[in-house]
């Protein structure tokens, strides 16, 4: 460069010093220089100049980036340096290519491209990551690249070896010089530059002539995959007499279809043409741009033309063009020349890839065969390898030795089916059929190993008439979008034997896929090509369609089988390997772990035994370690790999090791068989890594398992976990399991006691106190939002808690671990989820993120909408996700397509916030998801902050868009359900919010009006869900207090679906509608009668839903878990409970308020209080009543006249409601939820008001009985009898309370009774009867509180009492009560007998049956009593007693002890209660005492094996109110 063009400032700098420079200084070719010339770029200009105006300038990408380099350091006014050594800018572009094959392993495809972009040594230096990322490198590659090239500084210069062509000629001709041409003819000659390169394997001499075939592959065709090793020879057959089109033709043809875009469709073209450059193909007009297809095509211009017309929905001028093309755009062979397609293996590895190297962008393949040989059997192996959903299997001989189903079921799991299977409700299909979890075969012409003729191959005649429909409906199933989306599945027709003509079945059934999914979901791949060419015809003239660019015929099967199996993912090439007793191992085996469908297994060699020296996997682990520290889900690969590295170790929270010390202590001292631990946990703050590490870390310990889905039954896990503890050993193994996020926590003993009770089936729980390897622990991770004060709630020895703050530690820890990723990836600082831990959630940080981000956001553009729709769903639905087939029909981006526009493309440059990954639940998919919870909620935040784009117009958009609502699309809409209607825990209490936190934010921002449309729109959507409508109704009466319309909304909601539920928010209104006019009526002076009459009207109205309500629990099976008034989606109720009854009572009490206001009836005044008693008793009627006469009391007369059977009815409903959940409380065993507790409480206070109105003696009776003693007697009994209802004693379970209570009280009780039955003054004998029952317990609980008191009767006393009542009653008495005394007094000894007792079982089992059904559905009765080892009233020990020996133990774990039945491993326990001897026939527990054999029923779940063995056993003895139960069963033998 000239002296004096480096003093002159580069704004004076002409056009000819900038082609000076460039010449000079940068080095570039002449033809670059001239360029700059030609397009007048001066000093003043370049200044101005990016990357991508260089690019516009027909510049290749090489230069372009060596230039833009230059620019930089020019603009700095410093001097371009290299910090790379000098031997590298010297380097062509044939020897950077040498480099990037032969050292740094990169893909063939990746090579090529920066050769054809002109990338020599000089241009490499300058290249950073973007401009790889550019020419559509993918990240693990440029970052290897990138780091070679670093390292190069501390090697030896690498040796570079010329590339071995592949072609038959390894010599090239240079290519002829060629006069000027015009426009089109330089268009029809030009050929692509990659055409001239070493791997143009058409190119051919053929009799000295040089001739020239245009490339034919397609655009992403994937190069250099390792193949078989056969399949090299078929690339380098030649082909003879090649004919060239004309290419003139084409070019007019491609320009004339595209002048009937419209410039923005044209646009679109050019977006969607993803081979050209962009810089290059921008802005073009028509005749430019079919200049640029035909340079870049060739030959296949017409087809990628007619692709890319589809793609943008210009199906027509497709058709057109393909019309007029004719045979143009088909390769020209001479007849006499068969049809050979080169390198068919890659062709098949795009179509089951995609373009790429594994087969996961499949979730799933159907295969669709015909009948095979023995021989092509072997080598299909690889459908062992693809996910199979289905084979459709055409060889009735496919099941014997030999065929295809055998061999496939020797190593895998598959489940025979036939097509008639496949009807009936999806979900059933699904559950049944177990499909996704196995493959199912189905057998569409007959099987030979079963005799029926409904088995028989049939000729096609007979199979169209008797199979043919049943198949029909099996593709229509299968074709479903709920049960395989399309795009995402791919149909395989496996050709093993010549289908002669169109009368197959096979055919017809190829024919019933095309009519339900695109033809671009089918491929097929033939034996023989004599095999597809027949069927190629068929489909041709039947069918209308091509299947040749689909189809694979020219591989042999054991090429095919190569080809596939040589696929990704990477997977273990020996045995996996699971620990065993005694320190040995065992394998796992393929077809052991199809079975256990549940469980997600660990083994000891996991992620061993793979390939790691192939540049596939070095991308894989950068891909792995990016995904997670972005924010993706932990894979065992994470623990792997930093395992592999032990300088860089996996970051562990500080709780990991008081979590690993829980697990080891349980092991080591626990004497259960199964042990629940909890780790509470806030989300995104790594407790399931956490969970998931320690299994990795334990796996030499245990056997290690993730329960994959949380849905299953729990008896079908316990199943399979017992499978896995006895798998491939005599002795059990001990098992971890990993249950993540199970939402269950009211009761996760579930799943404890099922595990239990399959031990029981194996026989594994003998001795389980001292084998430690008989033992499975449970870890259960919970996400809570306050996970400190869960953790507070449980036994500290099995739960621990893990939150969002760091320690100091901790953030040291994590400062290591990002100078450690900055070695090895570039700009970790982008790995957002790791670097939100690292600040440790820093709001500012993740403010700022958000702010920097969202920069010129787009609300009304398709990625700022689908992003807004994202923020919403990942802020409020934890672990919610919109599936990528969603987002690519939002998008409208065409499924199967190797052309590369994809979601994450179209989100940019919003991309750096989402992840992508696969989800296993609704049989598995892809869904994109934000990274971190904290991102999508300040994203929330900073749309609504900066482009006033709130909550409620992004919920309103999401609810308007229809593609949510598509069949298909089943998960998205349950998110948007939940997003709607979860309601959460109250943060530091038990309760919950009432409504959810989206609902709660609308509500506090814009209102009522909002929140109405919401709800109403979301109803519109889900027309069949009554959660909506009955969600606003709780919102009008609760936030609103709009009763009126709250109810209209409420009947709608039980239109749709008439559950407990939906008529409880019915009696819930009307109720807080009468307390809101009690609370109004109470502040008012004046009186209106007219509110007594409506009043009374809501009452009525309320008690009728809860009655009904109440009545649909009892009638339910399995009671509904949606829709409840005071439900969760976060903490579901199993059942409706007693709701109803509840709500019956706190009506009467409002009624009975109300009434008790009125002039004649206030409490103040004693008479008039006597009035208000003796009315609703029906002791007198109101017109009785001593009133003061006038018009409003006139009208209150009126009123309660008009409404006196029901409120004359509410007493003795009262008193029914009470007595009825006095039974439910005492012999049912609680759950402990917070409803339970809830309602008692409500009911214990409710119970308090009865008393003070009905149960209190008043003043003018005392004065009465002094002044008249004769009517002392009646009114001592009277007296008593109110005491007795008092104290909750006038019942047989009232009395059982007292069990609990101070003997004092039960002392009192009994005297009382005795009176009673001292005086025998009844008013009837069912009252005597009562009476005597309640005399005769109360005697014994009075025993067993104070054995020496003087009121307790003699054994023999109530012995003979009892006799001579069940001698009155006989054996069908309604209620249980006389035959539960019947248990506990003439229960046998060993040196006694009574053979009435079976009777008496019988009768107790009969009477609650008939009596208690209602409140014993799907319920466990508890046992008060105890058989135990003394005489007489002595043997009998209460459960109180017994857990008076546990005082230092917390009431939890006692609770849970007592549930699983290990509190009867406990000496206290042993020493107390006696052990019966018994046995087991036909399933039926008996308690035997000599050659007497009394029925006992197993008190819990895991008490009996299945199968009917009869067996002798032992247990102890639980008097129940429906009878005698069997704890603790042990087995003889």
């Amino acid at each position: 460069m000239t002296t004096k063009t480096l003093s002159r400032p580069i704004e004076k700098w002409t056009e000819k010093d900038v082609h000076l420079w460039l010449m000079t200084e940068v080095k570039v070719q002449e033809t670059c220089a001239d360029k700059f010339c030609e397009e007048e770029v001066s000093g003043m200009s370049l200044l101005e100049f990016e990357k991508t105006d260089i690019l516009d300038l027909g510049i290749k990408h090489g230069p372009a980036v060596k230039i833009t380099s230059y620019l930089e350091s020019l603009k700095k006014g410093t001097q371009h340096e290299s910090q790379f050594p000098p031997y590298v800018k010297n380097w062509t572009k044939e020897q950077v290519t040498q480099w990037l094959l032969q050292h740094v392993k990169v893909y063939n495809k990746y090579a090529e491209r920066l050769e054809e972009e002109d990338v020599s040594g000089d241009c490499l230096v300058c290249f950073k990551k973007q401009d790889f990322l550019d020419l559509e490198v993918k990240n693990g590659p440029t970052v290897r690249i990138l780091a070679e090239l670093r390292h190069l500084n501390e090697k030896p210069e690498p040796t570079l070896q010329p590339i071995v062509h592949t072609s038959t000629d390894q010599t090239e001709a240079a290519k002829p010089t060629k006069p000027e041409l015009s426009l089109v003819q330089d268009i029809a000659t030009k050929q692509p530059e990659s055409q001239n390169k070493i791997d143009s394997k058409t190119d051919k001499i053929v009799g000295g002539e040089f001739k020239s075939q245009l490339p034919f592959q397609e655009a992403s065709e994937k190069k250099g995959m390792q193949l078989p090793k056969d399949l090299g020879a078929r690339r380098k057959e030649t082909v003879v007499t090649t004919v060239l089109p004309d290419m003139s033709k084409i070019a007019v043809e491609i320009q004339k279809t595209l002048e009937n875009l419209s410039k923005d469709n044209l646009k679109k073209f050019q977006f969607y043409e993803k081979s050209i450059p962009r810089g290059k193909l921008e802005g073009k007009d028509t005749v430019d741009t079919a200049k640029l297809m035909t340079e870049y095509h060739g030959q296949e211009t017409s087809r990628v033309t007619i692709d890319i017309l589809r793609n943008i929905d210009q199906r027509e001028l497709a058709r057109q063009l393909e019309n007029r093309m004719g045979q143009l755009d088909q390769r020209c062979l001479t007849k006499e020349i068969l049809k050979k397609e080169a390198n068919q293996g890659e062709k098949l590895n795009n179509l089951l890839t995609c373009g790429g190297n594994s087969l996961d962008n499949y979730g799933r393949f159907v295969v669709v065969v015909n009948k095979s040989s023995p021989e092509q059997v072997q080598n299909l192996q690889f459908l062992n390898k693809l996910k199979l959903f289905c084979v459709l299997d055409f060889d009735p001989s496919s099941v014997d030795p030999g065929g295809l189903c055998h061999s496939y079921r020797e190593s895998r799991v598959a489940n025979k089916h036939t097509p008639s299977q496949y009807q009936g409700q999806t979900d059933s299909v699904i559950k049944n059929l177990n499909l996704y979890k196995q493959t199912s075969w189905v057998f569409c012409n007959g099987r030979n190993d079963l005799d029926s003729d409904s088995n028989k191959e049939l000729d096609y005649k007979n199979w169209l008439r008797r199979s043919c429909k049943d198949v029909e409906q099996m593709v229509l199933f299968i074709c479903n979008p709920e049960v395989l989306l399309h795009g995402k599945c791919l149909i395989i027709f496996l050709l093993l034997s010549p289908v002669d003509n169109e009368k197959n079945p096979i055919f017809d059934t190829y024919k019933a896929f095309i009519k339900q999914i695109e033809e671009e979901s089918i491929i097929t791949i033939c034996a023989s090509r004599s095999t597809y060419e027949k069927w190629k015809k068929m489909i041709q003239e039947k069918c209308d369609s091509d299947i040749d660019p689909r189809s694979i015929y020219e591989l042999s099967l054991s090429e095919v089988n190569g080809t596939v199996m040589a696929l990704g993912p990477f997977n273990q090439t020996s045995g996996r390997l699971l620990p065993s007793s005694d320190s040995s191992f065992v394998v796992l085996k393929q077809k052991d772990e199809d079975l256990l469908t549940a469980l997600d297994i660990l083994c000891l060699n996991q992620c061993e035994n793979i390939d790691e020296n192939s540049p596939d996997f070095h991308d894989f682990r950068i891909k792995v370690e990016e995904e997670f520290y972005r924010g993706g889900k932990v894979k065992w690969w994470n623990f792997y790999f930093c395992d592999k590295d032990k300088d860089k170790p996996f970051v562990k929270r500080d709780k990991y090791k008081t979590v690993k010390r829980m697990i080891m202590s349980q092991l080591r001292d626990s004497k259960d068989m199964c042990v629940l631990l909890n780790l509470f946990h806030q989300p995104g703050c790594g407790g399931s890594t956490l969970a998931m590490h320690l299994m990795w870390d334990l796996r030499h310990e245990f056997r290690c398992a993730v329960l994959k889905d949380n849905t299953l039954p729990k008896t079908e896990v316990a199943m399979q976990v017992r499978k896995l503890m006895k798998l491939e050993s005599e002795k059990p193994s001990r098992v971890l399991l990993l249950v993540d996020d199970l939402k269950e926590t009211e009761n996760p003993q579930d799943l404890v006691s099922c595990i239990h009770k399959a031990a029981v089936e194996d026989s594994l729980n003998k001795n389980v106190h001292n084998a430690q390897n008989c033992k499975v622990i449970i870890l259960n991770c919970v996400r809570v939002h306050s996970p400190k004060k869960q953790y507070r709630q449980h036994d500290p020895t099995q739960s621990q808690y893990i939150t969002s703050s760091l320690t100091p530690e901790e953030q040291k820890e994590f400062e290591k671990k990002l100078k450690e990723l900055k070695e090895t990836h570039e700009k970790p600082e982008n790995f957002y989820s790791f670097m939100i831990m690292k600040s440790n959630f820093d709001k500012k940080y993740i403010d700022d993120l958000a702010r920097y981000t969202l920069e010129n956001f787009d609300v009304g553009s398709k990625k700022g909408q689908l992003f807004g729709f994202l923020a919403l769903l990942n802020t409020y639905v934890a672990a919610s996700e919109i599936s990528l087939s969603l987002c690519e029909e939002f998008f409208g981006i065409k499924r199967i397509q190797l052309l590369g526009d994809s979601v994450m493309d179209r989100m940019e440059p919003y991309s750096n916030f989402l992840v992508e990954e696969r989800v296993e639940e609704w049989g598995g998919y892809k869904g994109i998801r934000i990274l971190h919870h904290a991102i999508a909620s300040a994203c929330l935040e900073e749309l609504e902050r900066r482009y006033c784009w709130k909550v409620s117009d992004i919920t309103m958009e999401i609810i308007h868009c229809d593609l949510f609502f598509r069949v298909g699309f089943l998960k998205e809409r349950l998110s948007i359900k939940q997003m709607l209607i979860e309601r959460h825990r109250i943060k530091d209490g038990g309760d919950r919010e009432p409504f959810s936190p989206l609902i709660d934010k609308i509500h506090n921002q814009q209102g009522r009006q909002t929140v109405k449309d919401v709800f109403v729109k979301a109803s519109s959507r889900f027309e069949t869900s009554a959660s909506f409508p009955q969600a606003l109704a709780r919102y009008l009466y609760i936030n609103e207090r709009d009763f009126s319309e709250a109810v209209k909304w409420a009947e709608m909601a039980k239109t749709i679906n008439e559950n407990p539920f939906t008529l409880d928010t019915i009696g819930q209104i009307h109720k807080n509608n009468l307390i809101s006019n009690n609370n109004r009526e109470k502040q008012e002076t004046s009186h209106n009668p007219e509110d007594l009459n409506t009043n009374i009207k809501i009452a009525d109205n309320a008690i009728r839903a809860f009655k009904r309500a109440q009545e649909l629990a009892n009638a339910e099976d399995e009671p509904e878990m949606e829709n409840s008034d005071s439900q969760s989606e976060d903490y579901q109720r199993k059942s409706y409970n007693v709701c109803g009854y509840v709500g019956v009572l706190e009506i009467a009490f409002l009624v009975f308020k109300i009434l008790s206001r009125l002039p004649f009836f206030k409490k103040s005044d004693p008479m008039r209080k006597k009035y208000f008693q003796s009315f609703l008793q029906k002791k007198i009627p109101i017109t009785s009543v001593h009133k003061e006469e006038n018009e409003i009391n006139n009208r209150y007369v009126e009123i309660i006249k008009e409404h006196e059977p029901f409120l004359h009815s509410l007493k003795t409903e009262v008193k029914e409601t009470f007595e009825l959940l006095d039974c439910y409380y005492t012999y049912i065993k609680a759950n402990n939820s917070e409803y339970h507790s809830k309602d008692r409480w409500t009911v214990c206070g409710l119970f308090k008001q009865y008393v003070a109105i009905f149960c209190t003696a008043q003043a003018e009776i005392v004065k009465e009985r002094q002044s008249n003693p004769n009517l002392n007697l009646k009114i001592d009994i009277e007296d008593r009898r109110l005491f007795l209802e008092e104290k909750q004693a006038d019942t047989f379970a009232g009395i059982l309370q007292h069990l609990d209570r101070p003997a004092e009280e039960i002392e009192w009780i009994t005297e009382c009774y005795a009176f009673l039955q001292q005086q025998q003054q009844f008013i009837n004998q069912k009252q005597k009867t009562k009476e005597t029952i309640n005399h005769i317990v109360s005697n014994i609980v009075l025993y067993l509180l104070k054995p020496k008191s003087k009121h307790v009767a003699s054994q023999s006393h109530l012995s003979a009492l009892l006799l001579k009542t069940l001698q009155e009653v006989g054996l069908r008495y309604p209620f249980p009560d006389p035959y539960y005394l019947a248990l506990l007094l003439f229960w046998p000894s060993p040196r006694q007998e009574n053979t009435e007792i079976v009777a008496y079982v019988r009768a107790i089992r009969t009477s609650c049956s008939r009596r208690l059904t209602s409140l014993f559905r799907n319920r466990s009765t508890v046992a008060h009593l105890f058989l135990g080892k003394e005489e007489g009233l002595k043997r009998l020990v209460s459960k109180l007693k017994l857990d008076q020996s546990f005082k230092e133990m917390r009431r939890d774990t006692l609770a849970q002890r007592w549930r699983n039945g290990d509190i009867f491993k406990d000496k206290a326990i042993i020493n107390s209660l006696h052990r019966v001897s018994g046995s087991i026939e036909q399933g039926e527990v008996f308690a035997n005492y000599g050659k007497l054999k009394i029925p006992v029923r197993p008190a819990l779940i895991a008490g009996i094996r299945s199968g009917f063995s009869t067996e002798k056993v032992s247990f102890y003895i639980g008097f129940a109110i429906n009878g005698p139960l069997a704890y603790d069963i042990q087995y003889e033998n």
